[in-house]
């Protein structure tokens, strides 16, 4: 009798376990699905409708590469937490336009830290690329972070490393925001030390978290001194002869 007890026990403990894991990760992925933040619909056209570069929507992610095919160098972006994807296609159509192929990805659940795979899940989207760049937005960046060492250099949106690359031969280009209230200027400083010595750091002037994509204001975030045009422009400036220095002699 006890025996029995005992077995009961033991199967209502399993499946009270069971029942919590499934209502805990089925609520992560409702939680995962709500407050994404949409991208602006005005420069999304404007990306879609210039002629220099081509759009392809593809299993890898969003890819945008020159309108002749010369590309010798690639960045893959990895965007912030519940921000869509395609809110980072008009910051990064300059860089597109100037020869680098750039791979948006689309993060599990919305979530860059649930996103597991490698970079070349990601760098298949274009084969001919030889050189690549790997990037992101704020838990983006994390997370790029963490690929960096499979890649020839790293680029930081309002970003910073949690994982050590202080000693790794790799070329580092973050670009921080004077109104950023999330990812701080303050906030970056002091994760410096996890980036190479060499790292190029430039605080733009007037930009905002939100900044750095086009999805609107969001929540936490410094107001933005500067307007959209000119971010776009001020980063393709900073990011364009950056990867233009990794591409092969």
């Amino acid at each position: 009798m006890q025996k029995k007890r005992g077995r009961r026990v033991l199967r209502w403990t399993l499946w009270s376990i069971l029942i919590v894991l499934v209502v805990g990760a089925g609520g992560i992925v409702v939680w995962s699905q709500i407050g994404v933040m949409p991208a602006e619909q005005k420069p999304l056209t404007d990306v879609r409708e210039n002629s220099a570069i081509t759009v392809d929507d593809t299993a890898e992610g969003i890819v945008l590469a020159p309108a002749d095919g010369d590309s010798e160098v690639g960045l893959v972006f990895v965007p912030g937490a519940k921000v869509d994807p395609w809110a980072y296609a008009a910051v990064l159509q300059g860089v597109a336009e100037d020869g680098v192929t750039v791979v948006i990805t689309r993060p599990w659940l919305n979530l860059a830290f649930f996103d597991l795979r490698p970079l070349d899940a990601f760098t298949a989207a274009a084969p001919e690329v030889d050189v690549w760049a790997v990037g992101g937005h704020s838990l983006g960046g994390v997370r790029a972070c963490q690929l960096a060492t499979d890649a020839d250099a790293l680029v930081l949106f309002g970003s910073y490393c949690a994982n050590d690359l202080s000693g790794d031969d790799l070329a580092v280009l973050s670009l921080a925001g004077s109104e950023d209230g999330l990812s701080t200027p303050e906030k970056i400083a002091d994760a410096r030390g996890n980036l190479p010595a060499d790292a190029e750091l430039v605080e733009i002037e007037g930009a905002a978290h939100a900044s750095f994509g086009d999805y609107g204001p969001q929540d936490g975030d410094g107001t933005p001194q500067i307007s959209d045009d000119e971010m776009h422009r001020v980063v393709t400036e900073r990011l364009g002869p950056f990867l233009e220095a990794v591409a092969p002699r």
